[in-house]
Parts: C-alpha cells; sequence; structure tokens
C-alpha cells in the first residue's frame, strides 16, 4: 500500500496550476499536518485562524508522528481506546474500502510501513522473508473492531496507519467547513489531494495538474485537467523509494497481502470522485497496489470513480490512460 505520509514533508504528485487571482477571492497557503497546503475561496471573511484549529484537532486525532495522539497511544499498545468522531469516521471509510478491494488498501499495514522504514520507526535494514512473514499476523482490518466510539484490537501490536487516507479526509473537513458558510466557490488542497467547488477568481472551472513521474527530483506538470464540485487525489511510485546496497529499489508501496513493496506497470493513479476526497485518496492507494490491468478491470464496477493512470506499456513507453477523456491535453503517451 503506498503510504503519503500524513505528517511528512513530502512532494506531491499534483500541483495546482494557479495564475493571479482576484482579489475578492481570500488566498490561505502554508504548511500543516506534516506538508504544505492552500485554500482559496469566494469571501471577505478570514477564516484562517479556525482552519488552523482543524488541522489541530485532525492531527491530534490520526498523527503517528504525534506520541499523543489518539492513533499513537492505540499503537503503543493499548488494547482499546475511545476514539473521535473523525477517527471513527475515517475507521468506517477505511473498512468499506477495505472490503470493496479485498484487502489491497489496508491501515493496519502500520508494522509493515515502519519495518520498510517508512514510517515514524525507523528501520536501519530491510527486512527480510521471515520477518515480513512474522509481522503478516498484525495485518488485516478483520482483527480490528468497533463498539459505540470503542476501538478493540483482537491481534495485539496492530499498528492503525491512517496516512494513505487522512490527508484527502482532512480536505475533506476544511471544504465542509468553507460550505457551512455558505461558501460556494473554493479550491482546498492538502499535499497535492484536493476538492474543489464552483469556479476559480476568473468564473472557470478550477484546473488541476498532474505531475509526471520523474524519479530524478525534478517536477514538470504532464497534463491538465479542469474539475467543478469534485475531488481528486493522486498517488505514485516515483517521488519515495529506498535503495539497498546492491542497487535494488524499493518502492513505498506496500502490498498488505504480501507484505513486500509493490513496484509494477502503474507509475500514478489519480482518481477523482463526486463524494469526496477521501474516498479518492484511498481508491489511488489501492490502484497503485493492484497495477494498470487489475486496476482498469476493477474500474468496470465502479463507474462512480474517473480515473487518469500513468503506466509503462509492453515496450517500456510511459502511457496515459484517460478514459473518460478528462484530460484538457490529447496526447496519450509522456
Amino acid at each position: 500500500m503506498i503510504n503519503k505520509f500524513f505528517f511528512t514533508v513530502l512532494f506531491s504528485s499534483l500541483l495546482f496550476i494557479s495564475c493571479k487571482h482576484k482579489q475578492d477571492y481570500i488566498h490561505l497557503q502554508g504548511k500543516a499536518l506534516g506538508t504544505t497546503f492552500q485554500v482559496k475561496y469566494d469571501s471577505q471573511v478570514n477564516y484562517e485562524k479556525a482552519i488552523d484549529s482543524l488541522f489541530g484537532v485532525i492531527n491530534h486525532s490520526m498523527s503517528t508522528y504525534h506520541k499523543n495522539s489518539i492513533i499513537s497511544t492505540f499503537n503503543a499498545g493499548n488494547d482499546s481506546i475511545v476514539i473521535d468522531a473523525h477517527f471513527k469516521k475515517v475507521f468506517q471509510l477505511a473498512k468499506n474500502i477495505y472490503n470493496d478491494t479485498n484487502g489491497l488498501f489496508d491501515p493496519t499495514i502500520g508494522t509493515l510501513v515502519n519495518a520498510w522504514g517508512f514510517g515514524p520507526q525507523k528501520n536501519t535494514s530491510l527486512p527480510d522473508s521471515s520477518q515480513v512473514d512474522s509481522l503478516l499476523q498484525y495485518v488485516g482490518m478483520d482483527k480490528l473492531t468497533l463498539k459505540n466510539n470503542t476501538l478493540y484490537k483482537i491481534v495485539p501490536n496492530i499498528y492503525l496507519d491512517f496516512n494513505a487516507i487522512a490527508k484527502g479526509y482532512a480536505v475533506d473537513v476544511i471544504a465542509d467547513y468553507l460550505e457551512s458558510k455558505n461558501i460556494s466557490n473554493y479550491m482546498v488542497e492538502i499535499g497535492g489531494e484536493i476538492r474543489a467547488k464552483g469556479v476559480n477568481p476568473y468564473q472557470k472551472n478550477w484546473v488541476i495538474g498532474i505531475e509526471k513521474p520523474l524519479t530524478d527530483n525534478t517536477r514538470s506538470i504532464a497534463v491538465s485537467l479542469s474539475i467543478q464540485d469534485e475531488a481528486m487525489a493522486t498517488s505514485g511510485n516515483y517521488r519515495r523509494f529506498k535503495i539497498d546496497e546492491s542497487g535494488n529499489k524499493f518502492v513505498h508501496t506496500i502490498n498488505p497481502i504480501t507484505g513486500f513493496t509493490e513496484q509494477n506497470d502503474l507509475l500514478s493513479a489519480t482518481v477523482i470522485s463526486s463524494s469526496n476526497c477521501a474516498t479518492a485518496d484511498a481508491y489511488a492507494t489501492a490502484f497503485m497496489v493492484m497495477g494498470f490491468e487489475q486496476a482498469k478491470n476493477f474500474l468496470t464496477g465502479h463507474p462512480d470513480l474517473k480515473v487518469i493512470f500513468m503506466y509503462i506499456d509492453a515496450d517500456g513507453t510511459t502511457q496515459i490512460y484517460d478514459p473518460e477523456q478528462l484530460l484538457n491535453n490529447s496526447d496519450s503517451s509522456i
């Protein structure tokens, strides 16, 4: 499963394509939740303090990088814990997508994330097959149970990691707050996950760029698309990876079924959802585990999800899969 490290600084797979904005749209930007954010909305009221407060609440609920957060307390050894409303919503959505993807999206892979060196508990060496096998006993959403507002471990030592869904959820929380203030034109972006409604300052749809899957630390926009009243999330394998002493590359997509890092022909998965950003975030993660063909087949039963995939074909060429013809660019390869 891909781990997009909600609470560590990471370059996003998405860039917001911006131009000079009119003064009647407030533009907030900065760092929060371990990454960058920007919020643009049509209002004369500055809600920066309220938005900062929401970031703090979500951090306290789900940050594995804060030792006193609810999730960290649970991971530290508690067999049960009372969770807040944010945690409960994310857990229930994660459980639904876990079931829908047959376990390919699974926030209980935290022990594996740490073992491969991509979590808050850093490992100096990569795990071997016996170590991976021993850790798989702690993986599986079916090994947790939620009763009312209390979360229980059926199996001890389970380590939850919501980093593959929490950024998208935070986007939804901020967007819902703006809507509660009767704001109908806005764009919320946190670390590359986006939700937009209405129109931008120039009374046009919001235009979003998707990066080329480059591994040399450079950044370049490959394609762009317009969204309105939609959420969008991208997962990719091309920025966070490790190389061992023998030159072997290990990406940060971890397969919850095998326990090993998963590098396949899918370079990036962008999901556009009309429901919420957390859903788009989670499915983008799951698709990276599936690979191109399996993800494409999965979509036949999910007409509610729109996607843009960048993948490597049999000839080794990077191609773009855009079945809904969402892109402003017409080229199918990059």
